[in-house]
């Protein structure tokens, strides 16, 4: 197993250079991102004192475009896993077909310690820190994990206001009231939803009737549990960090919401019964939707996995080990750099938005998403098929040679 989600990437990239013949000299390159700014985070505290945090932006490759990727507050995040996050923006967007490059933020600090005016005072300072890397043509943040409208919101004031000018093309996921995009919050949910659905149409498998199982209930898997039950599936287990409920014949999604709400966590709804993430992993489905952070399915759990079918809401979810074992029972894996890519997407519409100063209808966002998922998803099926490999192997290969590709035509400065 890898030690370390930068571990887990590259050697998912020397594979994909195997399988397609990539140049040494462009490999060698994508293997070293090509910016890593790490920035002190200074924050005056609610009882006077001063609290240093540590951040970081950093810039996988922007050869496709400029750099796209969410910014995360978490304790444990660091600089391997935001290395990590942006190299599989790079090769997310290339899988999407969008103008981007990748990229990718944190702060590790816990928000839930945290008051409203700290995490405000927390994210303008460190949106001035990494400000130089940032513009609508050089680095586009996002929300990402403990991130949401809001902290978008305070991230463009910060911007515009050092800056000058308001520069809302600079920053994705912003509430609607500053240019945000109609639609954008429950894009990867729908996105989720839309490979899910090629995956079981091209698998011969009925998707009514069918059962899931979800890890995590936050901004992905809460909205992805009411998507699903609403596409006909029975959403029978879902767990959190707290713990897990389970019922064979149906999750009330609505119910789970509300008591998620109430309780800040899946654990205790009486609507099923207790059951443990460990045997959720074990239980016989038809979807299994890892929606929480990487490194969920390990070896150990691909050997007991009870799905047919893995949709990858989470960055990272399945480590390299757990790959080959999944691969030999014959579960397909539709990986996240395809499976959760409605996000960036979304993303991307938003962007476009922005610079043109036109905001598009709803059911405009919900069809061009539709048709930029289902593109995705066709080219990496056919990709599999061609070369003979699971989703994820072939997934990496077609955006390693996007990437190459735009490496070749632009060529080497100076």
């Amino acid at each position: 197993m890898a030690s370390d989600p930068w571990a887990a990437i590259l050697e998912r990239l020397d594979d994909a250079a195997e399988l397609t013949g990539l140049d040494p000299d462009i490999h060698r390159m994508l293997r070293i991102p090509r910016r890593v700014l790490e920035v002190a985070v200074p924050v005056r505290m609610d009882d006077g004192r001063v609290e240093v945090f540590l951040g970081w932006r950093v810039h996988h490759d922007n050869t496709r475009g400029p750099a796209k990727g969410g910014i995360r507050f978490h304790p444990d995040v660091d600089v391997s896993e935001v290395i990590a996050l942006a190299a599989g923006m790079t090769f997310k967007t290339a899988v999407l077909g969008l103008p981007f490059g990748g990229g990718k933020g944190g702060v590790r600090c816990d928000p839930e310690r945290l008051s409203l005016g700290e995490l405000e005072r927390l994210t303008r300072r460190y949106t001035y820190e990494i400000s130089p890397l940032l513009g609508p043509d050089k680095d586009i943040p996002a929300p990402d994990v403990n991130t949401d409208g809001r902290v978008m919101a305070w991230l463009y004031d910060t911007l515009s206001m050092t800056q000058g000018n308001a520069t809302p093309a600079s920053v994705t996921g912003k509430p609607l009231s500053v240019g945000g995009t109609r639609g954008h919050a429950g894009a990867t949910s729908a996105g989720v939803l839309l490979t899910a659905r090629a995956a079981f149409s091209s698998l011969g498998l009925a998707f009514v009737g069918g059962r899931a199982v979800i890890q995590g209930f936050g901004k992905v898997g809460g909205p992805l549990a009411f998507l699903l039950a609403s596409a006909g599936m029975r959403v029978i287990a879902v767990a959190d960090v707290r713990g897990g409920v389970h019922n064979p014949g149906g999750l009330d999604a609505g119910e789970l919401s509300d008591h998620v709400a109430a309780t800040g966590s899946v654990a205790g709804f009486d609507g099923g019964d207790r059951i443990d993430q460990d045997d959720m992993w074990k239980l016989d489905c038809e979807l299994c939707v890892p929606a929480a952070l990487d490194g969920a399915i390990t070896e150990d759990v691909a050997r007991s996995l009870g799905a047919k079918v893995v949709v990858e809401a989470a960055n990272g979810p399945t480590t390299p080990a757990a790959d080959p074992v999944l691969d030999q029972r014959g579960v397909v894996v539709v990986p996240d750099i395809l499976a959760n890519a409605g996000g960036v997407t979304a993303s991307y519409f938003e962007w476009v938005q922005s610079r043109q100063g036109m905001a598009w209808e709803e059911d405009e966002v919900a069809a061009r998403l539709r048709s930029y998922m289902d593109g995705a998803f066709t080219d990496v099926w056919a990709k599999a098929e061609a070369l003979g490999v699971s989703m994820r192997r072939a997934a990496y290969a077609l955006a390693v040679e996007r990437v190459a590709e735009a490496i070749s035509t632009r060529g080497l400065f100076p």
